[in-house]
């Protein structure tokens, strides 16, 4: 089991990663905190040891996915949360992020993970592969598809 001193360091240093990649997933603050603290009990009880500050930030993201995903499926009739739900705990958004948020958080699980992983914690997209264990080929087909859908939706170009 992981010291205190650990758990405040990786506190410190990821708990923005954990609580964006939840909202992201889950839509609301509740399950989010519920999640991340899921989160860092797997750390606390993992006994393995990482070979560099980017292989435990990428175990983060992987495992706060898979979090994530159980939490969902565990809730499976909360297919959706609306939008107004949302709007509440996102007001410190300017109007144009949170259009931008709004239609990324409606985008189907896999092009969701994709983007934000890509966009919002800048890996590239074999970093994502290894992450969340698929083939870089299917990753660049997820990012392309999604780019797509967020370009028709927001009228414009996407990068």
């Amino acid at each position: 089991m992981k010291s205190a001193e650990d758990l405040n360091r990786v506190m410190e240093a990821y708990s923005d990663l954990v609580r964006r990649i939840c909202f992201v997933h889950l839509k609301n603050m509740h399950d989010t905190e519920d999640v991340f603290q899921n989160v860092y009990m797997k750390y606390l009880l993992h006994e393995g040891s990482f070979e560099s500050a980017e292989h435990e930030k990428s175990w983060f993201a992987r495992v706060t996915i898979n979090a994530c995903t159980d939490w969902l499926r565990y809730l499976s009739h909360r297919k959706w949360v609306p939008l107004d739900v949302i709007d509440e705990e996102k007001e410190v958004l300017d109007h144009t992020s949170r259009g931008i948020l709004e239609i990324v958080l409606q985008l189907p699980e896999k092009y969701r993970n994709v983007i934000y992983l890509y966009y919002y914690e800048e890996y590239s997209a074999v970093e994502i592969a290894d992450i969340l264990g698929k083939r870089k080929n299917t990753v660049y087909t997820w990012l392309s598809r999604a780019k797509g859908i967020l370009r028709d939706r927001l009228g414009g170009e996407w990068a």
